[in-house]
Order: C-alpha cells, then sequence, then structure tokens
C-alpha cells in the first residue's frame, strides 16, 4: 500500500473508530503528518488528559503510552510496536531502584517522564524536561532530593539550581551519543549558527549550547530567535516540525559519534513506529497498552502533582 492509500485509510479509521492519533516529535514525519497533536512529552500528557475520544493511538515509546493510559485510564490506549521501549526508562529496574530509594531514606523522588509506571509509582512528583526546573523549585531547599533516572538532566538541574540531588545512574543513549569534536568542527563550518541542546545532553554539549530546553523549547527559541541558523542537539525528528516552524531558517542536526544512517542521532525505539504499523495498530486495536489498577492509581499521584505544577 502506497504512502497516500496508508495516510487516507488512517484517517477514516480514527474518525470510524473514534480514535485520537497522538504523536511525538521524535516521529517519523509521515506519522506527524496525519496526527491529531504532536508535542513533548509534558504536551502530550496534558493532551492524552483531555482526550474524550474512545483510542487513544500512540506514536512514541512505551514509557509515554504508558503515561497516557494511567492518566485516562478508562480510555483503550495502543502502542503501533510494543518493542518501542526507551534505553532511559530500561536503566532504571524496579528492583533496584526500590532498594536505591531505601538506601536514602527522607528524600522526596522526583522521576523524570522517562521511566516506566513502576518507577513512576515510587515517585513524589513526576517532572519532563520541559518543568523540570519548576518542579525542583516546589521542593523546600533544605528537603534532600532522590532524581531518577537522566543523570544528565539531573546534573543540568544541579548545576542550575546549586542544589546536590542525588542522582540515578541512567542516560539516554540517543543524548549521549553526540560527539563533542564533530560538534566543534560543524561549528567551525558554521560560525553564525547558534547551538541549541536538550538537557539529556553531556555536559560537554550544554556548556557549549547558547540555549538548553526541552523539544518544545527548542522549536520556541528557533522560532523566537533572531538568528538564521542553529545547530540542533536532539533527536533528529525534532527538524520537521520545527522546520515547518522556521521554513526560512536553516536548521543543522549536531553529529553524532557513529551513526550509518544520518548525520545525526536518532532513537532506534521511535522509528520502530512506522506509518503501516499505526494502520494495523488502528485496525486490530492492538498491541493495547494495560495498566494494573493499584499501579495505575498510585503513578497517577506524582503525575498529577506534575500537571497542577504546570498550570501554575
Amino acid at each position: 500500500m502506497d504512502t497516500k492509500t496508508l495516510k487516507n485509510k488512517i484517517i477514516a479509521l480514527k474518525k470510524e473508530k473514534n480514535a485520537v492519533l497522538l504523536a511525538h516529535y521524535y516521529q517519523d514525519p509521515v506519522i506527524q503528518e496525519i496526527a491529531d497533536f504532536v508535542g513533548d512529552s509534558l504536551g502530550l500528557s496534558i493532551e492524552a488528559s483531555k482526550v474524550e475520544a474512545g483510542i487513544i493511538l500512540f506514536a512514541g515509546v512505551r514509557f509515554m503510552a504508558e503515561t497516557a493510559k494511567i492518566i485516562n485510564p478508562t480510555k483503550k490506549v495502543i502502542l503501533p510496536d510494543i518493542n518501542a521501549g526507551c534505553s532511559l526508562a530500561d536503566s532504571c529496574p524496579e528492583d533496584a531502584f526500590q532498594e536505591f530509594i531505601n538506601a536514602h531514606p527522607n528524600h522526596v523522588v522526583i522521576t523524570y517522564i522517562n521511566c516506566s509506571a513502576a518507577i513512576k509509582a515510587y515517585s513524589d512528583v513526576v517532572c519532563t524536561s520541559s518543568n523540570a526546573l519548576e518542579v525542583v523549585a516546589s521542593i523546600p531547599l533544605e528537603t534532600p532530593i532522590i532524581f531518577a533516572p537522566d543523570k544528565n538532566l539531573g546534573n543540568y538541574i544541579n548545576q542550575k539550581t546549586g542544589r546536590n540531588m542525588v542522582l540515578w545512574d541512567g542516560s539516554c543513549v540517543v543524548h549521549e551519543a553526540f560527539s563533542l569534536d564533530k560538534l566543534i568542527a560543524v561549528y567551525k563550518q558554521h560560525p553564525d549558527a547558534v547551538i541549541i541542546a536538550h538537557p539529556e545532553s553531556e555536559m560537554t554539549i550544554l556548556e557549549n549550547a547558547s540555549y538548553i530546553g526541552s523539544t518544545a523549547g527548542m522549536i520556541h527559541f528557533v522560532k523566537n530567535n533572531k538568528n538564521t541558523k542553529f545547530i540542533v542537539a536532539t533527536e533528529a525528528g525534532i527538524l520537521y516540525k520545527m522546520q515547518q516552524e522556521v521554513p526560512d531558517k536553516i536548521l543543522i542536526p549536531a553529529p553524532a559519534i557513529e551513526n550509518n544512517s544520518c548525520a545525526c542521532s536518532e532513537c532506534s525505539y521511535m522509528k520502530l513506529n512506522t506509518l503501516q504499523k499505526v494502520y494495523t495498530c488502528l485496525v486490530s486495536e492492538s498491541p493495547e497498552i494495560v495498566v494494573p489498577e493499584i499501579l495505575q492509581k498510585k503513578a497517577l499521584i506524582p503525575i498529577q502533582r506534575m500537571l497542577a505544577l504546570s498550570k501554575k
């Protein structure tokens, strides 16, 4: 089936089945084109909470679909490829994290949304890269904090706030794949470019960035900055939506240490979702994301705290 036919069939099926397609910025452009909403983790969480349709088709990775199910448990949540996981979420297994918490009693537990439902259930509050600084600032200075699972984001927050959060040793392979040497080489070729980076990147990359922020934040920055050329250090999927917002600006993907498919860093998990899988998923209404009720209720509390802070 050709791309145009697939897209038309998906659009028709969404209407027929009363389904909403939510997609992350890192998804393939052909999926973003037919999504009802495209956003970062915070935007997608807020949107998932408002869905009234019976089915949420989540084009992203598993922890994102789980979050949608936790927030809106009466809806059927389906994911195009059940193997679309996350290296960061996988770096924080439940048993080990429970031991980590036990080793640091009386700490407030803040978890980055890129983690499993089980890890969220151990948390006092969840955050995204869009609101991490705001969430941490809501905790009194004298209160010790555990931050998990992303050590790079945690280090960035510690540096920005002067906090000394205890960090779980996890990271995102996509954002750790950027090469500082190659980044500097690209910058030398484009000295008029502004380097922007996601806070999941290593500190050596962040130290060379003029702007650090979430995917949505990066798009907003590029859109409102007077400069016309940017080197973008995050997953390359963001370039599609970003270029739509700034068609007259030049966007250069930050180079990865090693990538055989492009001169950038791509998430292999995100790319498991294809247009064909979106169609097949909607036809069969599977794979379905199931979160046990007890776990769902526990994990919902820290997410609701995050959403409440984001509304202030």
